[in-house]
């Protein structure tokens, strides 16, 4: 089938006349492509004849795909206006199967940053009125995504938009791009030849195929020349490696990461950087510019790697995800600063949004604790085989699809959020679960799921405005409803006269 006929398969006919759909720009041949310079010119200005653009019907000026890449904002001196900069960014759109292209962006800031944060990676985009123009492809594709086209698009400040469309507008066709990756689904390497190979990869540009074992909080810093950054590092495995580290430094694909379910995503991360670490002995990899991350890739490589992850599950050979965060925390006996309240919001004000994570203590009380209400709010279920959790409504794991229904079943574990007070103010809709929320009740949920109402509400009161010791582990969170998200470690009454030690030490040092 022609790109053309592809292109009218893919779209219903209300549709077509606004699509360009890029092709392979090294088909471009005869006298027509030595006519074509190296200049910018718009994609309804290209004649029908040149293959870098099939057009649908006639002349098309929107280009229709989805985001499978993009970069952060970044900026350069302006060689024109001397003391200025300019700003740009750069994504990748696909529209089929076989086609995919970058598109560069330049401007001033608030045009840039405005755009940058109209979509993420996985949004469907209408682009109107972009600019095609030949790439360099030795000297572009060093740091883009390699693509099957010889051309790219510019996106114009004053000609050219982007629109996001909505989920229920997009073609199901084009959804499903989302979950093919960009190169040879069998052109990769596993974890473990990556390990066994060292440092003789060191510096290569690889492909990685591998399941999400746990994604890490992310990490905020100031650079040396006072620009801030960031980290996030990904533990992945496979059927040959238990542990690999995988670290993004972007907001992008930071973002992405966060959305993956450890233990159950597998991600195909195209172009993505080997290195040795020398601190930590060991083998690394890194997201750059050229990398392209596909999620739950549909190959019949990652569905090897699917059923791998379900057997270990099933077989217990690994630690369930709530495990591996909790092998990441610290001693206890190693936290030892004490915070009030309004320490901790004015710690998270003066961060703007970009509070590493922090440990401490507080000696205060919890002051909300529904836990003798609807029994939804106190406990979520999992799956008993791979320990997921499964969706309320079903009641049922859909990972596990070929296992009998008969054989399937749940069980409930602590989910409760909580309120902490002291004298200096609230943190709200704090996070208590698992075996801290086991040890702060005082009972297992199957003796708590045993408990009459009554004793639900006499176990809450035993509890509330009681002074303790609350160990906790606080991180910014901007999804979160408070913007700080607070995971209690350790909650145990407290000793009076530690209690009020701390407080005078507190006073006398204010």
């Amino acid at each position: 089938m022609s790109a053309l006929r592809e292109r009218r398969a893919l779209f219903p006919p209300s549709r077509r006349r606004h699509v360009v759909s890029f092709t392979n720009g090294a088909s471009v041949r005869g006298r027509r492509a030595q006519e074509e310079t190296e200049g910018t010119f718009p994609a309804r200005s290209l004649p029908p004849a040149s293959s870098s653009c099939s057009l649908g019907v006639g002349d098309t000026e929107n280009v229709i795909g989805m985001v499978i890449g993009k970069t952060d904002v970044r900026s350069f001196p302006d060689r024109k206006n001397i003391g200025t900069e300019r700003y740009t960014f750069n994504f990748t759109i696909r529209d089929s199967p076989t086609y995919f292209i970058n598109v560069q962006s330049w401007g001033r800031e608030e045009y840039i940053r405005s755009l940058s944060e109209s979509f993420r990676v996985g949004d469907c985009v209408t682009i109107e009125n972009p600019l095609i123009q030949s790439k360099e492809a030795e000297r572009e594709e060093k740091f883009n995504p390699v693509t099957p086209s010889g051309y790219k698009l510019l996106l114009s400040e004053n000609h050219s938009v982007v629109k996001t469309c909505s989920c229920y507008d997009t073609d199901t066709r084009l959804l499903s791009l989302l979950h093919l990756p960009v190169k040879d689904p069998q052109d990769y390497y596993s974890l473990g030849d990556i390990v066994a190979n060292g440092q003789s990869l060191h510096g290569r540009v690889l492909n990685v195929l591998a399941a999400v074992m746990a994604v890490g909080e992310p990490k905020y810093f100031m650079t040396s020349d006072k620009r801030k950054g960031q980290r996030c590092e990904v533990k992945l495995y496979d059927e040959t490696e238990r542990s690999f580290p995988i670290v993004c430094w972007d907001n992008e694909s930071i973002q992405l990461a966060q959305s993956w379910i450890p233990q159950e995503t597998v991600i195909f991360a195209s172009d993505v950087r080997i290195n040795f670490d020398k601190f930590r002995n060991c083998m690394t990899a890194t997201v750059i510019s050229k990398t392209i991350i596909t999620t739950n890739p549909e190959t019949a490589e990652a569905n090897v790697l699917f059923s791998f992850i379900k057997e270990s599950a099933q077989a217990g050979a690994l630690h369930s995800p709530g495990k591996e965060l909790a092998n990441e925390t610290i001693n206890l006996e190693a936290v030892v600063n004490v915070y009030t309240v309004e320490q901790l919001k004015e710690k998270a004000l003066q961060s703007d949004g970009k509070l590493e994570p922090l440990h401490g203590i507080i000696y205060g009380y919890i002051s909300t604790l529904d836990i003798d209400e609807n029994v939804s709010r106190v406990l979520r279920n999992r799956c008993s085989i791979c320990r997921f959790i499964v969706s309320e409504a079903s009641n049922t794991c859909t990972f596990c699809t070929d296992v009998s229904p008969e054989a399937k079943s749940t069980f409930a574990s602590f989910d409760i959020l909580v309120d902490v007070t002291d004298h200096t103010g609230t943190l709200h809709s704090c996070y208590l679960s698992d075996c801290v929320a086991e040890e702060t009740l005082g009972c297992t949920v199957q003796e708590f799921l045993m408990l009459e109402e009554d004793q639900k509400t006499a176990l809450k009161w035993q509890l509330l405005l009681e002074r303790s010791k609350i160990y906790f582990k606080v991180t910014s969170s901007p999804n979160w409803r408070t913007g700080l998200k607070v995971n209690l470690l350790s909650c145990k009454l407290a000793d009076p006269v530690e209690a009020s030690q701390s407080l005078l030490a507190r006073d006398w040092n204010d």
